[in-house]
């Protein structure tokens, strides 16, 4: 049976080790095997480190000058770039220092995120004066708002992160505390979001006594107060004027007869 010629030898005259797998210098285009596969290990002829032998004191000196263009820097020992293999002095030791042919350009980072930002400074142009606010509640700027919340909203830790609706919670005015992060479960109606909320900024609810003023749970756009029997979800789904995940709503005192808030902007601050 013949012998199958599989491999080539390695270049370097005192080797000549055969590979099956052979490296082929991208530099002086010859094969090496596996231990001179390296420039600086089989004295490419493209590496350009060069040797230049100096007096010292009486002895005989082998320095290394660099190779960065314009720089006349010389090194007693050899620098060489793992990534180029060339040869340079310390300072121009690093990639970016000697603008090396091999550095790689990082790519940008948070693409998304920095897109929602664009997104939001675009819309702040376009809103007129009086919009802000209407504008902060957008879609865009919720999803921002959404990534601060979720770093300090309260809530119940067991609901699955699928299930859980994060809102600014801005509170009854009187009260020492203006506003509170809380996380809601989607499937909550508005009536146990409200006694939830209630519970955890140590609201007094007496929305079971038919002669007390209750607390309902305001729209932040509208000032509407939202049905009690209605679902959070069905809210955040809404088409015409929905909720936020990330967004504001209101908590607040109302009369028995009273439809809602009147002036949603003195919640948040607005004049």
């Amino acid at each position: 049976m013949a012998e199958l010629d599989i491999g080539r030898h390695c270049v370097v005259e005192d080797c000549k080790q055969k590979d099956f797998l052979p490296f082929i210098c991208d530099g002086c285009s010859e094969v090496f095997c596996v231990e001179h596969r390296r420039r600086d290990s089989h004295s490419c002829s493209e590496v350009c480190v060069q040797k230049e032998t100096v007096k010292c004191g009486g002895n005989t000196c082998t320095s290394y000058p660099c190779t960065y263009h314009g720089c006349n820097g010389k090194e007693l020992l050899p620098v060489v770039c793992s990534h180029c293999e060339k040869h340079f002095c310390l300072a121009h030791r690093h990639q970016d220092a000697h603008e090396c042919e091999k550095l790689e350009v990082p790519k940008p980072r948070m693409a998304a995120t920095q897109q929602l930002v664009k997104e939001i400074v675009e819309s702040k142009k376009s809103a007129p004066a009086r919009g802000r606010r209407g504008a902060r509640n957008s879609e865009t700027a919720a999803k921002v708002a959404l990534m601060k919340l979720k770093l300090h909203a309260v809530g119940d830790k067991s609901l699955p992160q699928t299930e859980r609706t994060y809102f600014q919670v801005f509170l009854p005015k009187g009260g020492t505390e203006k506003s509170k992060p809380i996380f809601f479960c989607s499937k909550w109606s508005v009536g146990k979001v409200v006694d939830y909320a209630a519970s955890l900024a140590s609201l007094k609810n007496n929305n079971n006594i038919l002669t007390a003023k209750k607390l309902r749970l305001c729209h932040p756009l509208s000032g509407e107060a939202l049905q009690m029997d209605s679902t959070l979800e069905s809210w955040v789904s809404n088409t015409e004027c929905p909720l936020y995940n990330g967004g504001n709503v209101i908590l607040e005192y109302l009369d028995n007869d009273c439809k809602g808030v009147d002036d949603v902007n003195s919640y948040f601050g607005c004049p």
